[in-house]
């Protein structure tokens, strides 16, 4: 048993039945865990001996509103998906753990007691992405303009978003307009073709 497969074992002892998919791949272990009750299974990590996951190295959004147009594949999960990044220092390994989100807006428990690091990185995905993290202490903006609307890393926000802001002398500040450029399509034109889009 090589040491990815020998943590896959540890963390299955860990969780159980809470992890609903295990895999190994690019060298690299990824589970998917349940929205419901991630903030006890992410403490189980941290706290079991044989995983010691202590840090939260990353969290993000993942947006998969068009991943089965381009992967050809039949998708039946949720559009929204947390991922954390999890490091055991003490036993040198990582691990990725997924969760996804369902609602609108899409809502997750906050893990800021299991990782106080978890601060900032929810305020972003909340911020460019519109998942709420319940029990956030300061769940606001941190990216974005207050007065932004929308979240910027959505598939299906416009690339040129929605207005522009520039500084108007008369007025002596800062004023937003609707946007003055016509929106790109970013495909090359042989693809665009190849796939009937004109």
């Amino acid at each position: 048993m090589n040491r990815l497969e020998q943590l896959q074992a540890n963390v299955a002892a860990c969780l159980g039945e809470a992890v609903l998919d295990s895999t190994i791949a690019f060298d690299e272990l990824s589970i998917e865990l349940s929205a419901a009750d991630i903030q006890a299974n992410l403490a189980a990590l941290r706290d079991n001996q044989a995983t010691q996951f202590d840090q939260l190295i990353d969290l993000c959004g993942v947006d998969y509103s068009e991943y089965a147009d381009h992967q050809d594949i039949q998708w039946d999960k949720p559009r929204y998906a947390v991922v954390y990044h999890l490091q055991s220092v003490a036993l040198n390994r990582r691990l990725r753990v997924r969760a996804f989100v369902e609602g609108e807006p899409p809502m997750l428990d906050s893990v800021i007691d299991v990782w106080p690091a978890a601060n900032w990185y929810e305020r972003e995905a909340f911020d460019v992405m519109g998942i709420v993290f319940a029990g956030h202490p300061d769940l606001r903006r941190i990216l974005t303009d207050y007065g932004f609307i929308g979240h910027p890393f959505r598939k299906d926000f416009p690339l040129s978003g929605h207005v522009e802001m520039r500084y108007d002398e008369e007025k002596g500040r800062v004023i937003y307009e609707p946007v003055s450029i016509e929106p790109r399509i970013l495909v090359p034109r042989i693809n665009r073709e190849a796939h009937g889009q004109g």
